[in-house]
């Protein structure tokens, strides 16, 4: 567990659960900008399982306030305040996370209300108070932060800021996000409490025990369980990557694993109904819809604060496409209204992250804007939004461009053999919906062909279609980033992958991406393929001043048409297969006359190259 800094505060009228002293508070981390403040209150003594609902009878609402900002944000019951290590059920602990975006005084006034389904209610007015805490008030100071590096603190809340990319809160920087899209049974891991193994795609992540550091030890539970799967988000961050995905409900799906939620068979009895496909009425009975497992989501929340440490963008993908009609029999309603409320309690305090209304989501319209519009009130930060849809379904997403959702963005998926699909639907979304006035920040989170994807190094080690026509198609296109399926027939697949070094060579392709975005003003620049004089190159250019196209295989060379600005420009080129510094090939500077040859690469003219044209400073 991370070790909690136990802090004084301005408290009124209770104190917390567990500590020495009265009217302390304790804070997970520490009292600074960036960083999760978990509240923990004394509440009503209560279950589970308790006939008056604590998740659904029970609604704990903070206000935080720092001059002209003000968050409400939802609490939840939290049982000994400690279940990831004492695996409770039981107690008197509420809590509520928040990351303070400011430094200075914070002040912060509790609303603790009780009543039938209140934790959904549209509305507060007349609801009876739940006592305890309600009406409390408190202050705190928050410093700087004084993270560095891949730590997310150290950047800031990712935020949409209606452009193509996201933007960080503190560095104002622009992001690119490379990483993985599978296994989606990511969290079907044997350390978490009550889990099952209905499927045999149970997962115990053996591979990455060698990868565990000991800057996680902190975030370990009951006595060190967790080790593996923490070694493999190091592992991801130590190639450079930058995010992973995760259902969060699959209980009728693919792996049928992993829920929230408490189960109402022992475990045995439903991985025998769920180990062969059930019908609509047994999985209504397999879980409460409305009771929710705290030790195992305590456990959750150590490996996402850990990822927040190694710099990780998280997916929260919300449904798979089996589930959606599981909760209040397809139509948005109570159960639904409560998995959302407290998957934003309990996680969206997290800053590098968008949730995903569902995976392959084929919902009528009207239900996937109620779901799109209630995350969107609930939520206090306003992460980036999206959905993820059937690759010959996009045209669906026409019904939420624009101002006709909340939806920030799309999480596309492609089916294409050689990826070839990835650069034009890319072009497509962005164009319309830039044309829409609300330009949407895209990224391919499912390319490829289903059945093989991206495939292990074993049997494709140099990945040259992914490389040239996801990666590099995705990024010169436009999108903020990709993330790679790994097919359901592969080795290490979409469900059975354990070992992420399956696929270790390509990894290092995306880190030669990364490492070469971050040496042009990508946020700046367009799609801008008609400039060259090919139809098989990709260019991506703010014109007048910096121009990357990528040249594909058997390819010597291209022209460019660099505008009649006759300024002078540098001519270097980049190896995406092996990274390094850029190198000049057989020409080294042109002067912006109209269509102009760009040369041969310094070697191995057959193979992709990635050509960058920049003006040369100072240059008129």
């Amino acid at each position: 567990m991370s070790k909690r800094l136990a802090v004084t505060l301005v408290l009124f009228g209770f104190y917390f659960y567990g500590c020495t002293e009265p009217n302390t508070i304790t804070s997970e981390g520490e009292l600074k900008k960036w960083h999760r403040i978990t509240l923990f209150f004394e509440g009503p003594e209560t279950s589970e399982l308790a006939a008056e609902n604590p998740f659904l009878d029970y609604r704990l609402d903070v206000i935080f306030s720092n001059g002209n900002k003000t968050y409400t944000v939802p609490g939840f019951y939290g049982a000994d305040g400690k279940a990831a290590d004492t695996g409770a059920s039981s107690g008197n602990v509420w809590q509520v996370r928040f990351t303070p975006d400011t430094v200075g005084e914070w002040t912060y006034q509790v609303s603790f209300k009780k009543g039938k389904e209140i934790a959904v209610a549209n509305t507060l007015e007349n609801a009876a108070s739940g006592g305890f805490m309600d009406g409390k008030s408190g202050s705190f100071q928050i410093a700087k932060t004084d993270k560095t590096g891949r730590d997310n603190r150290a950047k800031g809340r990712l935020d949409y800021v209606g452009k193509s990319y996201l933007q960080f809160g503190e560095t104002k920087d622009f992001f690119i996000k490379l990483g993985v899209d599978a296994p989606e049974n990511f969290l079907g891991y044997i350390d978490f409490d009550a889990h099952t193994d209905a499927m045999g795609f149970l997962k115990t992540w053996e591979p990455h025990a060698k990868d565990f550091k000991a800057d996680a030890n902190r975030f370990t539970w009951k006595e060190g369980k967790g080790k593996n799967l923490l070694g493999a988000i190091a592992y991801l961050a130590s190639e450079g990557l930058n995010v992973f995905s995760f259902l969060t409900f699959n209980i009728d799906g693919d792996d049928r694993n992993i829920f929230p939620y408490l189960l109402k068979k022992s475990r045995a009895e439903y991985e025998l109904i769920a180990s062969n496909k059930c019908n609509k009425e047994a999985c209504e009975n397999f879980f409460y819809k409305t009771r929710f497992d705290v030790s195992k989501l305590d456990q959750w929340e150590r490996v996402f604060e850990y990822a927040e440490t190694k710099g990780m963008f998280l997916h929260f993908k919300t449904h798979e496409t089996e589930t959606d009609h599981l909760m209040d029999g397809g139509v948005f309603g109570t159960e639904s209204k409560l998995y959302y409320r407290e998957l934003i309690a309990r996680f969206g305090h997290h800053l590098v992250m968008n949730w995903n209304v569902g995976e392959e989501n084929d919902q009528p319209t009207e239900e996937v804007l109620k779901v799109a519009n209630y995350i969107h009130q609930l939520d206090p930060y306003k992460h980036h939004l999206v959905m993820h849809t059937f690759p010959n379904k996009d045209d669906r997403y026409l019904d939420f461009i624009g101002d006709r959702s909340p939806l920030t963005g799309a999480s596309l998926q492609l089916s294409d053999e050689e990826f070839k699909d990835v650069h034009p639907r890319v072009l497509k979304w962005r164009d319309k919906s830039n044309a829409t006035g609300k330009k949407w920040a895209l990224s391919v989170d499912e390319p490829g062909k289903a059945n093989i994807a991206l495939l292990p190094d074993d049997e494709d080690s140099e990945h040259n279609f992914a490389r040239a026509n996801a990666l590099w198609g995705t990024l010169l296109a436009g999108g903020f980033g990709v993330e790679w399926y790994f097919g359901y027939a592969s080795p290490n697949s979409d469900l059975t992958c354990q070992d992420f070094r399956s696929r270790d060579k390509f990894w290092d392709q995306n880190k030669y991406a990364l490492n070469f975005f971050q040496n042009i003003p990508f946020w700046e620049m367009e799609p801008a393929d008609e400039l060259t004089t090919d139809n098989e190159s990709f260019c991506f250019a703010k014109k007048d001043k910096v121009y990357a196209v990528y040249l594909p295989t058997k390819r010597e060379t291209t022209s460019l048409d660099i505008g009649d600005s006759e300024k002078e420009f540098r001519v270097q080129w980049f190896n995406p297969r092996k990274g390094g510094k850029l190198e000049y090939g057989s020409i080294s500077t042109i002067t912006a006359k109209g269509i102009v040859e760009l040369g041969l690469p310094p070697a191995d003219g057959q193979k992709d190259w990635v050509v960058l044209v920049r003006e040369i400073a100072g240059k008129e």
